[in-house]
């Protein structure tokens, strides 16, 4: 089965800087777009709670393609992290999307898609940014592995952008050196994720 044209996709994080781009892109394709956030958006979902993933994708209903913008960790040098920033980084942005793909796997229809979110600091390494990496490698090695296991024809891929031009104001200093990019052009990997055939694949952006 070839995926359809146009898509019903599930977009969680859809309030942030990066969810609203993607919002745009693929409302800007035809797509249907549902989104999902902590507040302000088609349907609440804390992403950290499988019981809140579980309503979510009850609430929802069929989607063709879920889209991940989400996740957060704690930012600490090494010396100070404890072990529960450990568990909340992994938490926060690796078990949560991990959780959005498990619960998907029957939900979705054999054409379905995961695309989840990552970032430079996967390859690429700060001061204070360790659970970040830890967060965005973990993303990154289930996706290479997921891919080969997915049911039917399922894909899976993940987006991995340097810092975004519209947030430089927020962390430019924190990424002295890096070459920022528009988010636009990390939305545009969304949409290659959704409409593409690929899977096992991270979208370096910038």
């Amino acid at each position: 089965m070839t995926t359809p044209k146009t898509q019903k996709i599930l977009l969680i994080g859809a309030n942030g800087t990066l969810g609203r781009a993607v919002h745009t892109a693929l409302r800007e394709r035809g797509h249907e777009v549902l989104t999902a956030s902590r507040k302000d958006s088609d349907f609440s979902v804390d992403i950290t709670d499988p019981a809140s993933i579980r309503a979510l994708y009850d609430q929802a209903g069929p989607v063709d393609a879920v889209a991940s913008a989400a996740g957060s960790v704690p930012w600490k040098p090494v010396g100070e992290l404890t072990t529960q920033d450990i568990r909340a980084g992994l938490e926060g942005k690796a078990v949560s999307q991990i959780e959005l793909v498990l619960q998907g796997l029957e939900r979705l229809p054999e054409h379905g898609s995961y695309t989840l979110i990552t970032g430079i600091l996967a390859r690429e390494f700060l001061l204070t940014g360790a659970v970040s990496s830890l967060a965005n490698g973990a993303v990154e090695a289930f996706v290479r592995a997921a891919a080969i296991e997915l049911p039917g024809r399922q894909r899976i891929n993940a987006v991995s952008p340097t810092v975004f031009e519209e947030s430089l104001d927020l962390y430019g200093d924190a990424f002295a050196g890096f070459d920022p990019v528009p988010v636009s052009r990390a939305a545009a990997a969304y949409v290659k994720s959704i409409e593409g055939h690929q899977t096992g694949q991270v979208f370096r952006v910038g």
